[in-house]
C-alpha cells in the first residue's frame, strides 16, 4: 500500500487553496477594458503630482510647475474621454469623480500650498498661514456636493491654487499683496459668486476656452523663459526670468477667467443664445 509523501500533502494543499479562491464569472470584455484605461489616465496625475512635489522639495520651481501642468493636461483631457466612452456605465462600481477630486485636491491644493510655504516670499508667518488657509478652505469646498450650478458654473471660487500660487510666483507682488490675494481667495471659496468652467458653460463657450489655453500658453511661455534663463546660468528666482511681456499676459487672461463668471451672473443672458 503507497503512502502519501510530503510533495503529495504539499499538493493537496496547494490544491485546496486554489479552490478557495474565487474565479471570475466572466471575462473582462474590451469596452471594460478600455473604461479602466481612463481610469489609469486619471491616476497617472497622482505620480505627475509625486515629480511635482519631488521638485518642490528641492527648490526647483520651474520643474514643479511643468510636472502641475502636465496634471491640469490629464486633468483636462479625461472627463471627455470618460464621458465619451461612457465609463460610468461601464464600470459603474468605479468612481472616476472620486478618483479625479482626490488627485485634483493634491494638485489644485496640497502642492501649490507646500511650494507657497517652502519658498517663503512672504515671510515664514505669513506663508504658514497662507499655507493653512489654502488646505482648509479646499478640504471643506471639495465636500461640498452643491459647488456646480444648473448652467455648470462653480459656485465660490473653484480651489484653483495652482493656477493662483503659479501667477503668484510669476508676478512676485509682495507679500502683502500676495497674502491678500490669499485670504481673499479663501473667502470667495464660500462665497455664492460663480466662477466658469471653461468647457462646460455653454455660454460664451468659444472665448472662455480661448481665454483659458492664451492663459496656459502663456504659463508654458514663462516656464520656457525661465528654463531657458537656468540653461544660460542666469541667477534669480522664476519671477525675475520672465519677461514683461508674459507678465502682463497672465495677469490679464487670469484676471478675465477669474471675473466672467461674476460677470455673467450679473447678466444671465449674457452669450445666450437667442431663440
Amino acid at each position: 500500500m503507497n503512502k502519501k509523501g510530503p510533495v503529495s500533502k504539499k499538493k493537496t494543499t496547494a490544491r485546496k487553496i486554489a479552490d478557495r479562491i474565487p474565479m471570475p464569472k466572466k471575462k473582462v470584455t474590451w469596452p471594460q477594458a478600455r473604461a479602466f484605461s481612463v481610469h489609469l489616465l486619471t491616476a497617472s496625475g497622482s505620480f505627475l503630482a509625486f515629480l511635482s512635489l519631488v521638485a518642490a522639495s528641492e527648490g526647483r520651481w520651474t520643474a514643479m510647475f511643468w510636472w502641475l501642468g502636465l496634471a491640469l493636461f490629464v486633468d483636462g483631457i479625461d472627463g471627455p474621454i470618460a464621458r465619451k466612452l461612457e465609463v460610468k456605465e461601464i464600470l459603474p462600481t468605479w468612481s472616476g469623480e472620486l478618483l479625479d477630486n482626490i488627485i485634483d485636491y493634491v494638485t489644485y491644493v496640497l502642492i501649490p500650498a507646500f511650494a507657497l510655504y517652502q519658498r517663503g516670499f512672504m515671510g515664514e508667518g505669513l506663508s504658514f498661514l497662507a499655507a493653512a488657509i489654502i488646505v482648509v478652505s479646499s478640504a471643506i469646498y471639495y465636500a461640498d456636493t452643491g459647488m456646480k450650478t444648473k448652467e455648470n458654473f462653480f459656485k465660490g471660487f473653484p480651489v484653483v491654487w495652482n493656477m493662483v500660487v503659479f501667477t503668484l510666483f510669476v508676478i512676485d507682488p509682495g507679500q502683502w499683496v500676495s497674502f491678500a490675494v490669499v485670504v481673499v481667495a479663501g473667502i470667495l471659496t464660500f462665497v455664492p459668486i460663480n466662477f466658469i468652467h471653461p468647457v462646460r458653460v455653454v455660454r460664451l463657450r468659444p472665448i472662455n476656452l480661448g481665454m483659458t489655453l492664451l492663459w496656459c500658453a502663456f504659463g508654458a511661455l514663462a516656464l520656457a523663459q525661465a528654463a531657458l534663463a537656468a540653461f544660460y546660468d542666469q541667477i534669480g528666482v522664476l519671477g525675475e526670468q520672465v519677461s514683461v511681456f508674459t507678465k502682463i499676459g497672465i495677469t490679464v487672461t487670469g484676471l478675465y477667467l477669474a471675473c466672467i463668471g461674476g460677470i455673467m451672473q450679473l447678466f444671465p443672458t449674457l452669450g445666450a443664445r437667442k431663440a
